[in-house]
């Protein structure tokens, strides 16, 4: 199963309702290069796509990650934010 990921998800200055996916105590500024290491280190695979961009933030956020699991989204988002607080 793919699962889209947009670096909105994390974003500590980003509401629910704005798009932030992840509990406020995990939640971080977002680059692209940390979720990508943070994947990396936990084996997931994955593909980078660079020219796509968060529907809600069109005009600013730009970039996603497609990963492949078989875990519900919430759980990789919450593994991968915790992940991040650990590097």
């Amino acid at each position: 199963m793919t699962i889209i990921i947009y670096p909105a998800y994390f974003n500590v200055h980003y509401s629910r309702k704005e798009g932030r996916k992840v509990p406020k105590k995990l939640a971080f500024e977002p680059k692209m290069d940390i979720i990508i290491k943070a994947l990396n280190d936990m084996g997931y695979k994955f593909e980078v796509e660079e020219d796509k961009r968060y529907p809600r933030f069109w005009w600013t956020e730009k970039g996603r990650i497609a990963v492949y699991s078989d875990e519900k989204k919430s759980e990789v988002l919450k593994k991968i934010a915790k992940k991040i607080k650990n590097l």
